[in-house]
């Protein structure tokens, strides 16, 4: 990691800087693919497979009996762990549902909002070097709790045309059933366009690499709608005295073995914990089994020393992550300075990894600096909003003339015409 001591504001744009691959490039590359996959359905699909992930399917469709058999393939320990972050899951986002709350705003006029489901929902799960299960929950339980009648997953298979066990199994358990092996960006573009086998959706979610992330947001250009724009994971670590080095070592690493292009990030005011965390660092990193794909995360990573917590907080705000940690046992003295982020970790045993897994929080978060402007998803990510509003002949009287008069003050006569016939009928 890069180590930059109190940098000038001048540099902070640069040091917020994530991994990039030449955009032209990826337009053009994901523009082909969704092209193929708009023209040819299935055959490119198929195609794709053998592309990218070096395999022969022989049909697009996970089965009934695949999904069966993968009950048996996971550990009795690991359903339990899964059952256990299901529950928390449920509880979070079910505790944000809206009662539906009808407001008089003039006698005789009521208004009220109603959330409704959206019908048709893709979910795209990374399997690629880390099969992420944890996501089908994150994205699953939210869709089940709004109602959305169609919910379907893609996700890549493996050499051997399989997707891993717990994919299969997290998926079954929260009752999704229509499960397609499909990968990458070729999984957007199925999703977008629709194909012989995979159903197109009205609205787009999971996480995924540069590629993914390029298709979703072109997919937008297409009517289709999406989460967010989600790419590589990333966390940036606040740490002062009171951290422990060796928990902040592991937080970040923990980013830094999603994939390469990941990012982390350090700051602190005290350059004595520094020290101690790049010794942590390193002394963890070597014991890593994907050491080798946290290493080069590491090489795009920073660490920054600022004189004060504020001017770290401020930094922080300014390059808006994905995930914040603030190392700090007064974490909370901190939290009203916060304003860009996804999701915040306080104190020192609140490690990413719970809101990853079974906190209850979801973990499919903006990345990029999207946290400047985007939420993470939860429920309402799965509903669409509509508004109702119901007149009576009070409630017409109380407003019409108002109306009339902002109606007949654009131009817009038709409009005035709709309230004038109204209230001449109840003369």
């Amino acid at each position: 990691m890069k180590k930059y001591i109190n940098p000038d504001i001048s540099q902070w744009n640069l040091l917020s800087e994530r991994a990039q691959i030449e955009k032209n490039t990826l337009t053009d590359t994901v523009n082909e693919i969704l092209e193929n996959v708009k023209e040819n359905k299935d055959k490119a699909l198929y195609t794709y497979a053998s592309l990218f992930d070096k395999v022969e399917l022989s049909s697009l469709e996970v089965a009934k009996e695949e999904l069966k058999a993968a009950e048996q393939e996971v550990s009795k320990e690991l359903k339990e762990a899964i059952a256990l972050a299901k529950n928390n899951i449920e509880k979070f986002h079910a505790s944000q549902a809206e009662t539906t709350k009808v407001i008089e705003t003039t006698k005789g006029v009521a208004c009220w909002r109603k959330s409704i489901g959206i019908e048709k929902v893709g979910l795209y799960i990374p399997g690629g070097t880390a099969p992420l299960f944890s996501t089908i929950l994150m994205l699953g339980i939210p869709a089940k709790i709004a109602g959305c009648n169609e919910i379907i997953l893609c996700t890549p298979p493996n050499k051997e045309g399989k997707i891993h066990p717990a994919i299969l199994f997290t998926a079954n358990l929260i009752g999704i059933t229509k499960v397609f092996k499909v990968g990458g960006a070729q999984a957007i573009a199925a999703m977008t366009y629709g194909t012989e086998t995979v159903p197109a959706v009205y609205k787009i979610f999971g996480p995924g690499n540069q590629f993914v992330t390029k298709a979703k947001e072109l997919a937008q250009q297409q009517g289709v709608a999406i989460d967010m724009p989600a790419g590589p994971s990333e966390v940036l670590v606040i740490a002062d005295a009171t951290s422990n080095a060796s928990f902040v070592a592991a937080d970040l690493l923990s980013q830094a073995e999603h994939g390469t292009d990941s990012q982390v990030i350090l700051l602190s005011n005290n350059k004595e914990v520094i020290n101690k965390v790049e010794i942590a660092l390193e002394k963890q990193l070597n014991k890593l089994p994907r050491k080798e794909i946290a290493t080069k995360a590491l090489e795009n990573s920073r660490i920054l020393y600022f004189p004060t917590i504020d001017k770290c907080i401020e930094f922080s705000n300014f390059y808006a992550p994905e995930h914040l940690i603030i190392a700090s046992e007064n974490s909370e003295t901190m939290v009203d300075k916060i304003t860009n982020a996804g999701s915040v970790f306080l104190g020192n045993y609140s490690c990413e990894s719970a809101g990853d897994y079974a906190s209850g929080t979801n973990h499919t978060l903006p990345t990029y600096g999207y946290a400047r402007n985007y939420s993470g998803v939860s429920l309402d990510s799965f509903v669409k909003k509509i508004t109702f509003q119901k007149l009576s002949k009070e409630g017409i009287k109380n407003i019409g003339n108002a109306i009339e008069l902002m109606a007949e003050a654009e131009g817009l006569q038709a409009h005035k015409n709709a309230v004038t016939l109204r209230l001449e009928s109840l003369k």
